[in-house]
């Protein structure tokens, strides 16, 4: 069940009908050639920007599963891909989510990407009953706002800070912890519930935020003063890699650690290999090449995308887009986006990164968070920190 009632559905089937559109058969269209028909989906996330690259990562990943889904005959469907670009910016997310609703073949939106540009886009995809599934906006408020059609396949923050601190608490033994965000919805996000679980496993938190800058020289003297443990910083890959080489350039010598939005091989590229050895990132998301069928999708991912490697959210955006791909074959011939969203409720998908099932407000049934570090220039997979913490 969509767990509120869409009001605007019934305001979108009336404006519709009006300009002689059928509520029915949204997305469905008949493909050239084969006889097969052709459903329209939407994907909505940063194409540019400083953060692109991540954005990109989960782009292709929706792309691989769209080919994988045209090039198998024994479908009743295939799949057309409508992109919107928001460049990660709130101010850009309405743009971007009013071309897809207005899209009115679009029956199904994989993203947005990020917290502050889920917030501002959702409410344009709920009042017209569009399902969008995100597959790393992590703010754990975007579930209790009302947003009716909307599912994260991905941990939240709430969920990822918790995790990541008990392993500094535990498995670090770290006394005193430095915490900064960058001022973000995410940022505050994933530092509020990280310092929380920090505070209450005894360990002492600094807290800054500070907004995203090109020299963080001034922050980095701070920090050292303080004499932390560990460096944890909530925000995104370009200004982490500032802030940990100004660290680094200033003689730090503790660990440093980010979270899931800094998880990029970009970071080690703008840091410096010597700067980025050695760092943690905690992330959501899952290290594709860890879990079966790693390969063929690999392979089907580097094809459909001029031989690009999956990276952070690739997999996550891949699963998101074959999870709905199996709920598309349950709704018949001709079905509209209330019926789509309805089903994607009930959706149980085995999927590369994670199983693929929620709960009545959105969030996945069984989230995981995993632990990365920097080892010899390449970002290596410690695994779940669940496990980590057991052993």
């Amino acid at each position: 069940m969509i767990r509120r009632p869409a009001i605007g559905v019934l305001v979108l089937a009336t404006v519709l009908a009006a300009a002689g559109v059928s509520a029915c058969g949204l997305g469905r269209e008949p493909a050239p050639g084969d006889g097969r028909r052709t459903i329209t989906i939407g994907f909505h996330g940063m194409l540019s920007g400083d953060d692109r690259k991540l954005g990109l990562n989960a782009l292709y990943g929706v792309r691989t599963a769209v080919s994988e889904v045209n090039a198998d005959a024994s479908l009743p469907f295939r799949l057309k891909l409508v992109e919107a670009d928001d460049a990660g910016s709130a101010d850009r997310a309405p743009a971007a989510a009013r071309k897809l609703r207005d899209d009115s073949d679009v029956v199904a939106v994989i993203g947005p990407l990020r917290t502050n540009t889920a917030r501002a886009g959702e409410p344009f995809y709920s009042e017209a009953g569009l399902l969008s599934i995100s597959p790393s906006a992590t703010g754990p408020a975007l579930t209790d706002l009302g947003f009716t059609t909307f599912f994260r396949a991905i941990a939240p923050d709430s969920v990822q800070g918790r995790a990541v601190a008990d392993y500094i608490s535990t498995v670090l033994e770290a006394n005193k912890v430095y915490s900064i965000d960058d001022r973000g919805e995410y940022g505050i996000g994933l530092s509020t519930a990280l310092e929380a679980e920090l505070n209450s496993d005894g360990v002492e938190v600094l807290h800054e935020g500070v907004d995203p800058a090109r020299n963080y020289t001034a922050q980095a003297n701070k920090i050292i003063a303080e004499a932390p443990d560990v460096v944890y910083y909530a925000g995104y890959y370009s200004e982490f890699a500032r802030l940990a080489a100004a660290l680094r350039n200033k003689g730090f010598t503790g660990t440093v650690m980010a979270g899931d939005g800094a998880r990029d091989t970009r970071y080690i590229t703008r840091a410096g290999a010597e700067v980025a050895e050695g760092t943690y990132f905690s992330c959501a998301c899952a290290e594709v090449a860890d879990n079966a069928g790693a390969e063929d999708f690999v392979a089907s991912y580097r094809a459909t995308n001029d031989g690009a490697q999956p990276g952070t959210y690739s997999g996550e955006a891949y699963d998101a887009t074959r999870a709905l791909v199996d709920v598309l074959r349950t709704v018949g011939d001709d079905p509209d986006r209330q019926t789509v969203a309805r089903a994607f409720a009930d959706v149980s998908w085995k999927g590369l990164t994670r199983e693929i099932s929620f709960e009545a407000t959105g969030e996945l049934r069984r989230p995981t968070v995993y632990l990365y570090r920097v080892e010899d220039g390449e970002i290596v997979s410690l695994g779940k920190i669940s496990d980590l913490l057991a052993s």
